[in-house]
C-alpha cells in the first residue's frame, strides 16, 4: 500500500490537487482542484447523480442555498450541539483537536461522548499523548467547539449574523413541502443534492479526508414509519455495490456500525475505506427517524407531513439519509487506482487504474511525428472525437513517454496517428491497462471507443 505523501505528491505533480493560495504560503484545510482533479471530481458527481437521480423514479434532485436563515441551525441543533473537543497548550498557545491526540496513540474516542465522558478518557491517557511541541501536562482541560462556520450578510452598516451550512441535508428538510407539493410525490421518496459545506476544523489533516471546505453528495429517503429498517438495509447494499462499481476495492471496503447513536437516530452504520492512515468512514448510512422534520415544524410552526390516502390521514415521515463526502470519495478512488509496476524490459511504469467512466481524459490522440500532416490529420481527429469524449492532444516528446504520460494520469486510450494513416485512414489505438495495441479505422474509432468504455 503507497502512502498518503505519495499521493499528495502525485496529485500535485500531475495537476489533481493543489494547496488552496499557495503561492501565499497555503491555506490549511481547504485545497483547489486542478484541470485533471475537476474533471475526474465532475465524473464522481455525475455517477452519483446517475445512479442516485436519474436511474430513479422515485428520487428527484435539490441544490439549497449555502446561506440559510440562522433559525435553521437552531432547529436542527447544531448551534448548541455542533462540536468538537479542543485541548490548548498552556505553555504555547498551540491548539489541538483532542480526540485527534487520543487517536495518534490508538484510543478511540466516541463523538456521541458527554464533556464530561470525554475528559475523563483524555484524564486516563494523558500521560501518553503526544501532542507536537508541547509537554502532555501542560495541556488544558478540553472544551467542545462549536464547528458552524459564521460569516455576515446585507448593508455594512446593518450586518446580519449568519453562518456557512455544517451539511446539505438541512436544505433538503426545509424544502420539503415546497418539492412534495410541486413534484406530486408519493411515498417512499428521495430529495438528493450535491453542494458545498463548511466546518471550522481545528486540526485539518490527511489531504483531503479532513477539510474546512467541503463538498457532500446527500439523499434523505422519506418513508412511513416502520419501514425504514427494509430501505435502509436497500440503501446500503445500494451505497456498497455503487463504491465497488467506481473500482474501490472490495477487500479495502467494509461496513461498521456505530455504537453509540445520538439520541435520535434508530440506526447508523459506516462504509469505511482502507486509506493510507487505516480505516476511516468514507459514507454514512443512517435511520434519522422523524427528528428533522418536528423540528423544523416545532420552529417555524409549518406543518411538514404527508397526506397518507392510505390512512386518510396526515403523517410526519421517517427519513433513511446516505452521506458522502466527495473528497473522501476522490481520495479513495485515487488510492486504489494508483499503481507502480515493473514492465518485462525492468522499466517501471506508474498507471493510474481509473474506470473509463471516470478518468479525466478519455482519450489521448497523439502524432507520432511533428510534421508531414500528421499533427493536422491528428487535429481532425481530436475535432471529431471531441463531441463525444474528454480529448488531450500531445505532440511533445517521444511517442512511449507520451504513453507513460497517458498511463500515468489514467487515460484509458491513447490513438497514434502514424503514416500509415495518411494512406488508409485508420489509427492506432492503444489501451491503458493490457498496453495492447489495435488497429482501427478512423470512421468506426467513436463506436469502437464506446464499446470499449460500456465493456
Amino acid at each position: 500500500m503507497h502512502t498518503l505523501e505519495t499521493l499528495v505528491s502525485f496529485a500535485k505533480k500531475r495537476g489533481f490537487v493543489f494547496l488552496s493560495s499557495e503561492i501565499y504560503g497555503g491555506f490549511g484545510g481547504v485545497y483547489d482542484y486542478g484541470p485533471l482533479g475537476v474533471e475526474l471530481l465532475r465524473n464522481l458527481k455525475q455517477d452519483w447523480w446517475n445512479t442516485m437521480v436519474r436511474m430513479r423514479s422515485d428520487i428527484v434532485g435539490l441544490d439549497a442555498g449555502i446561506v440559510m436563515h440562522p433559525k435553521v441551525w437552531k432547529a436542527s441543533g447544531h448551534t448548541d450541539g455542533f462540536s468538537d473537543p479542543v485541548t490548548v497548550c498552556g505553555k504555547t498557545g498551540k491548539r489541538f483537536r483532542a480526540d485527534h491526540l487520543l487517536e495518534d496513540i490508538g484510543v478511540s474516542a466516541d463523538e456521541r461522548m458527554t464533556l464530561e465522558e470525554f475528559r475523563e478518557v483524555f484524564e486516563k491517557h494523558r500521560s501518553n499523548l503526544k501532542p507536537e511541541g508541547c509537554d502532555p501536562n501542560d495541556l488544558e482541560e478540553p472544551e467542545f467547539q462549536n464547528l458552524l462556520v459564521t460569516s455576515n450578510i446585507g448593508a455594512a452598516d446593518n450586518f446580519e449574523d449568519v453562518y456557512l451550512r455544517g451539511e446539505t441535508c438541512q436544505g433538503i428538510y426545509v424544502n420539503f413541502k415546497q418539492v412534495l407539493d410541486t413534484m406530486h410525490l408519493k411515498l417512499p421518496f428521495g430529495i438528493a443534492q450535491i453542494g458545498k459545506a463548511f466546518r471550522n476544523e481545528i486540526s485539518p489533516r490527511q489531504f483531503l479526508f479532513r477539510t474546512r471546505e467541503f463538498e457532500q453528495m446527500e439523499m434523505q429517503y422519506f418513508v412511513r414509519e416502520g419501514e425504514s429498517g427494509k430501505f435502509f438495509e436497500e440503501f446500503r447494499r445500494i451505497r456498497l455495490e455503487s463504491l465497488q462499481n467506481l473500482g474501490l476495492q472490495k477487500e479495502h471496503l467494509r461496513i461498521t456500525p456505530h455504537e453509540r447513536l445520538v439520541f435520535y437516530a434508530r440506526a447508523a452504520e459506516d462504509i469505511e475505506h482502507k486509506y493510507p492512515f487505516g480505516w476511516k468512514e468514507l459514507e454514512g448510512i443512517h435511520d434519522r427517524g422523524d427528528y428533522d422534520l418536528m423540528q423544523h415544524t416545532k420552529h417555524t410552526g409549518e406543518k411538514l407531513v404527508y397526506f397518507d390516502q392510505d390512512t386518510d390521514k396526515h403523517i410526519v415521515p421517517h427519513v433513511v439519509e446516505t452521506s458522502i463526502g466527495i473528497g473522501r470519495l476522490f481520495l479513495a478512488v485515487l488510492h486504489d487506482a494508483y499503481a507502480v509496476e515493473e514492465l518485462p524490459d525492468g522499466s517501471e511504469r506508474v498507471v493510474l487504474r481509473l474506470r473509463p467512466s471516470l478518468a479525466p481524459i478519455t482519450v489521448a490522440v497523439l502524432p507520432l511525428m511533428k510534421k508531414d500532416g500528421l499533427p493536422e490529420k491528428a487535429r481532425e481527429i481530436y475535432t471529431m472525437l471531441a463531441p463525444h469524449f474528454s480529448v488531450h492532444y500531445d505532440e511533445t516528446g517521444a511517442i512511449g513517454k507520451r504513453y507513460r504520460r497517458t498511463d500515468e494520469i489514467g487515460t484509458p486510450f491513447a490513438v497514434t496517428v502514424d503514416y500509415d494513416t495518411l494512406k488508409d485512414d485508420s489509427v492506432t489505438v492503444r489501451q491503458r491497462d493490457s498496453m495492447k495495441q489495435n488497429r482501427v479505422a478512423i470512421s468506426a474509432l467513436t463506436d469502437t471507443i464506446k464499446k470499449e468504455i460500456r465493456g
